[in-house]
C-alpha cells in the first residue's frame, strides 16, 4: 500500500468502533475515512474482546476490496456475525476494545511432510492458513501468544478447521502471512 501513514491505527480502530457504534444505533459516531490509501485493496481481521476475553473475530485472508470497505465489513461481522457469540449490544459495546491486524500477501509453504511444516513455524511471528479439501482455517499470529507450542498451535489449527488434531495427509496446503496490529486503549482501563 502506497502513503499509508506511519500509524494506520490511528485512523482504522476509530472507522472500526464508527461502524460497530453506528449498528448499534448510536448517533453521531463517525470517523475520518478521505485518506487516498483506504481506497487501495487490503486484508484485515477485526478482533472484539471484552476483558481480555475474545468476543468476536472476523476477517478476510486474501485482499479483494478497499481496506476502508474491508474494515467496516469486518467490523460489523466480528460484532454481529461471529457464529461463536451472541450479537453485541449497545451496552457491551462501552467495554468492548478493538483490534485491528492488517495482514501481508499470503506465502504458500512448501514442505515434504509434517515434520518438515513444523520445522518451519515462526512461532510469535506467522499466522498459518490450513487447507485440506473443504476444511480450511487459520490463526493469526497473535494466538501464538496461547498456544507457543508449534505441534499444540497445529494440533488447534486442525481441530478449528473440523479435523482430527493429528490429522495429516499429502494434500495438505498450508499458507502464511504477517501482520501489523493496532488495538485501543480505552478510557477505561487503568493505565499500567
Amino acid at each position: 500500500m502506497s502513503g499509508i501513514p506511519e500509524n494506520p491505527g490511528k485512523v482504522l480502530l476509530p472507522i472500526a468502533r464508527a461502524t460497530i457504534s453506528n449498528a448499534v444505533g448510536r448517533s453521531g459516531a463517525g470517523a475520518a475515512e478521505d485518506s487516498p490509501w483506504l481506497l487501495e485493496q487490503g486484508a484485515c481481521f477485526v478482533t472484539l474482546t471484552q476483558h481480555e476475553q475474545l468476543r468476536g473475530c472476523i476477517g478476510t485472508l486474501e485482499a479483494h476490496r478497499s481496506l476502508l470497505l474491508d474494515v467496516k465489513a469486518n467490523a460489523q461481522a466480528a460484532a454481529f456475525h461471529d457464529p461463536r457469540f451472541s450479537p453485541l449490544t449497545d451496552a457491551e459495546l462501552d467495554h468492548t476494545k478493538i483490534e485491528i491486524s492488517l495482514l501481508s500477501a499470503m506465502q504458500p509453504l512448501q514442505f515434504s511432510g509434517a515434520h518438515d511444516a513444523l520445522a518451519q513455524m515462526r512461532p510469535g511471528i506467522d499466522g498459518v492458513v490450513f487447507e485440506f479439501g473443504r476444511y480450511r482455517s487459520t490463526f493469526l499470529p497473535q494466538v501464538w501468544e496461547q498456544l507457543p507450542d508449534v505441534a499444540a498451535f497445529m494440533a488447534h489449527l486442525k481441530q478449528k478447521a473440523g479435523l482430527p488434531p493429528d490429522f495429516w495427509a499429502k494434500e495438505v496446503k498450508l499458507s502464511c502471512y504477517t501482520v501489523s496490529k493496532w488495538k485501543e486503549v480505552t478510557d477505561w482501563e487503568v493505565s499500567k
